[in-house]
């Protein structure tokens, strides 16, 4: 079994936007479109506790405004927590709905999402989160009513999975000091770089990094040093506009690993504005590389974090791509 250093392994495969520093340029696909009719019966999930300064009054407005038009149903209910949100989606699907239109964050997408996979349901995100990680990688709108609009006239688009140890995800896990920031993130009501700096002075000394060991399926192993951040992306960003995978593709059946050891974190706090101009990648500390299926083997259990929720976890953690699971509504712009 070969065995190296991440950081020696891991630059082979690597894929940045230019060739200046001799690495594959990487050429984003367009999203496969599917056909189908326009929307005729229309459920509205709504978490009554996502959101800042928003009101079931405006969601409802909104999708009224836009989505409620002659040969369309429109229906809307409350998810009260992820089991009820499950049921609901389960009982939209035996009674015909083909559309769900989700208003909350990225852990009620989650739930909905999951819920949701392996059927013909396009689902459409009204953003009303903290982080909205979802939403700012297919370019929906923030505003309420422009996102309602917008997905009104939205193409439908397949989009790839992932999941850890069986748990779906749509955006991001994180396996070490990243998943705990990303929940510290999560509660701040203010976004930008300010609220990632607070977020990451406040764990940086009480984390304690443990060696991680990735297992590929050809039986490639590679050791990652005791990693600060250790995230597997399906989309660009953890939220907020902090673009942690800016090579991320929704749909080209990969997902996109992305390191930092302890020993270059400082590093990278100090370059933290490059998070939010999507050009992290371009840190020669920070190493990235798209896979399929890796096993990741810790020394002690820890938490991971799956979209904004932590999630308990044994040392090993499975973490593998299922190609085109989800149809998902894009606005047009978006390719």
């Amino acid at each position: 079994m070969a065995r190296a250093i991440l950081k020696k392994n891991m630059r082979a495969s690597l894929s940045f936007q230019g060739a200046s520093r001799g690495f594959t340029v990487y050429s984003a696909p367009r999203l496969e479109l599917v056909k189908y009719p326009m929307a005729q019966k229309v459920l509205a999930l709504i978490n009554p506790k996502s959101g800042v300064r928003r009101s079931y009054s405006t969601v409802l407005d909104a999708l009224q405004t836009h989505w409620d038009v002659d040969g369309r149903e429109l229906h809307f209910q409350f998810s009260r927590s992820a089991e009820d949100g499950r049921d609901k989606v389960h009982r939209a699907i035996d009674q015909g709905v083909d559309t769900i239109l989700v208003a909350g964050g990225d852990g009620m997408i989650n739930s909905i999402g999951a819920a949701m996979m392996g059927s013909d349901i396009a689902l459409g995100v009204i953003p009303t989160g903290s982080g909205n990680g979802f939403a700012r990688h297919f370019d929906i709108p923030l505003q309420v009513n422009r996102a309602a609009e917008a997905l009104s006239t939205a193409d439908i688009k397949r989009i790839d999975v992932g999941h850890a140890n069986g748990h779906p995800f749509f955006v991001t896990c994180s396996l070490a000091w990243d998943a705990a920031l990303v929940k510290t993130f999560e509660k701040s009501p203010v976004r930008g770089v300010l609220p990632y700096v607070f977020s990451a002075a406040y764990g940086f000394l009480d984390y304690r990094p443990q060696d991680f060991e990735v297992q590929f399926p050809d039986g490639e192993c590679v050791a990652a040093e005791r990693p600060m951040v250790f995230t597997a992306a399906n989309l660009t960003q953890f939220g907020g506009g902090a673009k942690i995978a800016p090579q991320a593709r929704s749909d080209d059946g990969q997902l996109v690993l992305v390191t930092i050891a302890k020993k270059d974190s400082a590093r990278c706090i100090a370059n933290l504005p490059m998070l939010f101009r999507g050009k992290i990648d371009e840190l020669e500390v920070v190493h990235t590389r798209t896979f399929t299926e890796i096993l990741v083997r810790r020394e002690h259990a820890a938490p991971i974090q799956v979209d904004g929720e932590l999630l308990e976890s044994g040392p090993d953690v499975e973490i593998k791509v299922e190609p085109k699971a989800l149809n998902v509504l894009v606005p047009k712009a978006v390719f």
